[in-house]
């Protein structure tokens, strides 16, 4: 009988914890009313939560306690933390309905959360069923960046915005709307050396306004899903009356 091994991986899971202790750490920045920081914490959040995954596969470190560790990260980091963010920045003026709203989003995360380990092995890996935890987080935090940066927090942008998107958000990461997951792409490989230069441009781009490129970035993701799930089910009724049309002759 084989001896079970004891002990985890570390490599993969430091970067796990260290994205716990990002989205943590926001949500104390915003109890200190550092809404700036508590923003970009929740963006280091995400490129730390986006690179344990890769380096446990490239290492071949992948585990079961490495997958629900980085599940429970994911709702620090990307439920609690924007949730909470966002009611200390704006939907705290609203009373009940902002902790309603926040908490709609938190449990919107959970479930998404939840959902995508009980589907993890039959899911079509090409698309994400429901908005990714990250990017909704990043819709969040980058509308918290954005009005901190240019003192947007006022009484109609908490009533026009902040109020109705975080409840949107929460119910497009629960929603069967489909997104593009990017696993395609092979980090492993080859690549021309356009697609470098096409990288640094990104950076340069991103670099010239953090908050409001980043906002509009997971903005336009937010909304892809929906107009994916549109076209995908346009085409399918077509490609429906076609064989219909072809039957009946």
């Amino acid at each position: 009988m084989a001896k079970r091994r004891r002990g985890i991986y570390l490599l993969p899971n430091l970067f796990t914890t260290a994205a716990l202790f990002a989205g943590f750490y926001s949500i104390v920045a915003a109890m200190n009313e550092k809404f700036e920081a508590a923003a970009i914490a929740i963006f280091v959040a995400m490129v730390l939560d986006g690179m344990d995954g890769r380096i446990a596969r490239l290492t071949n470190t992948q585990s079961d306690f490495g997958v629900q560790y980085d599940s429970l990260s994911d709702m620090v980091s990307f439920g609690l933390a924007p949730a909470l963010v966002m009611y200390q920045w704006t939907l705290v003026d609203m009373g009940k309905l902002g902790w309603l709203a926040a908490f709609v989003y938190a449990a919107s995360a959970a479930l998404r959360l939840a959902r995508f380990n009980t589907q993890a092995g039959s899911a079509d890996k090409r698309f994400f069923q429901g908005l990714p935890s990250p990017a909704a987080a990043a819709v969040l935090a980058g509308m918290i960046w954005v009005g901190s940066s240019y003192e947007l927090a006022e009484g109609a942008t908490l009533l026009v915005f902040c109020f109705p998107a975080t409840i949107l958000v929460g119910i497009l990461m629960v929603s069967n709307v489909r997104y593009h997951s990017f696993k395609q792409f092979d980090l492993k490989g080859r690549v021309p050396f356009m697609a470098v230069l096409i990288v640094v441009a990104v950076f340069a781009f991103i670099a010239s306004e953090p908050p409001l490129v980043l906002f509009s970035l997971a903005g336009i993701y937010a909304v892809s899903g929906p107009v994916i799930t549109l076209a995908m089910l346009r085409k399918h009724r077509e490609s429906r009356k076609m064989s219909e049309n072809t039957g009946s002759e």
